[in-house]
């Protein structure tokens, strides 16, 4: 919600005094997203050592009844919360754009109806998936033979289903990134949208999409080479 109280008056400030600016922020927000995707791939292949050695330690730390478990999440929030105000960011200026020929009042409700509807949407859906595993355990300790199984079933898939969301949030971040950098590329928008006129309304309207996927995964790419060495440049003469 702080996030969102931070971008609603951000945007409509945007949006009157310098509108011209929602564009290259839109771009700007796919190109992040771009490069978080590509990172997470990055990460999953070059650094699975680190991985390991980081799962051994939050096993360690759950042993451990001295450590402090709301500190070894701080990371996670942290990173969830950017991630959310990129995201949010990218909604709202997207709404924004639909509603910037209507009066500040109505792009001010509009705006602030979407970003209530997101949060406790999004929000109240990832709260549900945290606690699916815990519904499943507290069924599984159930008389019931039927609420056990029912249970044992959520304990088997609650894992799977994390390892798949996990997959496709990746993939929708290359995709809404990707879409947005070719939408506001008209050259290469134009060249997609060529390509496809030959073909039939399916695949016109599928690849698009995959299109503007494989151009994420690229802009992703270049973008992890980049910034990827002058990060660790900028820490290596901090230090």
């Amino acid at each position: 919600m702080l996030n969102k109280a931070i971008l609603v008056p951000g945007a409509l400030a945007i949006s009157f005094f310098v509108p011209w600016l929602v564009i290259p922020l839109l771009m700007l927000g796919g190109a992040f997203l771009c490069f978080e995707g590509f990172e997470k791939i990055a990460h999953r292949f070059l650094h699975r050592q680190e991985d390991e050695q980081h799962k051994e330690e939050l096993r360690n730390a759950l042993k451990n009844p001295e450590v402090d478990l709301k500190a070894v999440e701080q990371d996670k929030i942290k990173g969830a919360i950017r991630t959310d105000f990129i995201l949010s960011a990218e909604i709202i200026a997207i709404t924004l754009g639909t509603v910037s020929s209507q009066s500040i009042g109505m792009q001010f409700m509009v705006l602030t109806v979407v970003a209530v509807m997101i949060t406790i949407g999004v929000y109240g859906l990832v709260a549900g998936i945290v606690k699916l595993d815990d519904g499943g355990l507290y069924l599984s300790q159930k008389e019931s033979p039927f609420a056990r199984r029912v249970g044992e079933g959520i304990l088997w898939f609650a894992p799977w289903m994390m390892k798949a969301l996990s997959v496709l949030g990746t993939i929708a971040m290359f995709l809404v990134g990707g879409g947005i950098l070719t939408h506001g590329l008209p050259p290469v928008y134009e060249a997609i949208h060529h390509f496809v006129e030959g073909f039939g309304s399916v695949a016109q309207a599928v690849i698009p999409v995959l299109a503007d996927g494989l151009f994420g995964v690229v802009a992703g790419a270049f973008l992890v080479a980049v910034i990827t060495p002058l990060t660790k440049l900028w820490k290596a003469r901090s230090a």
